[in-house]
């Protein structure tokens, strides 16, 4: 009797414990591969809203590069009046905000920005600007 309340307080204590553990607001609750490894990716945008609207096709050009040292590659495809033009910029990215926020810093200023992480898995990343009502899903190329 007493092995099985003590089971059932493990339980509990279990459950509670891993409920209040999710770091990110859509998760994952648990994940046993440390941030960085889930962060290291090619990314590309599959949907993007801002002030509540679609605007995932202002976003399908990028292709977003991290890696576990904190390198960071952003490339740009687009065709324009009938010519090809790809840029890049390189920098580095850095957690802020007890892990909670993902920083990119490019050579480019001009790209720099902060964003709250919402999901972090290792084949989804979704963030949410932190200056701007932005928010972007990312999934591996």
């Amino acid at each position: 009797m007493n092995f099985t309340r003590t089971i059932g307080v493990m339980t509990l204590l279990t459950a509670t414990l891993l409920g209040s553990c999710q770091k990110y607001e859509d998760g994952p609750a648990v994940s046993l591969t440390p941030r960085e490894d889930r962060v290291a990716n090619t990314w590309i945008i599959a949907y993007a809203e801002e002030n509540g609207e679609n605007v995932s096709d202002d976003f399908d050009q990028y292709e977003l590069y991290l890696t576990t040292d904190r390198d960071a590659t952003l490339t740009a495809s687009y065709t324009a009046f009938g010519t090809d033009f790809n840029t890049t910029t390189n920098g580095t990215w850095n957690f802020t905000n007890d892990e909670e926020n993902l920083r990119v810093d490019y050579e480019d200023d001009e790209q720099d920005n902060e964003f709250r992480i919402l999901r972090l898995k290792s084949d989804e990343l979704w963030l949410k600007d932190t200056d701007q009502d932005l928010e972007l899903h990312l999934l591996p190329k």
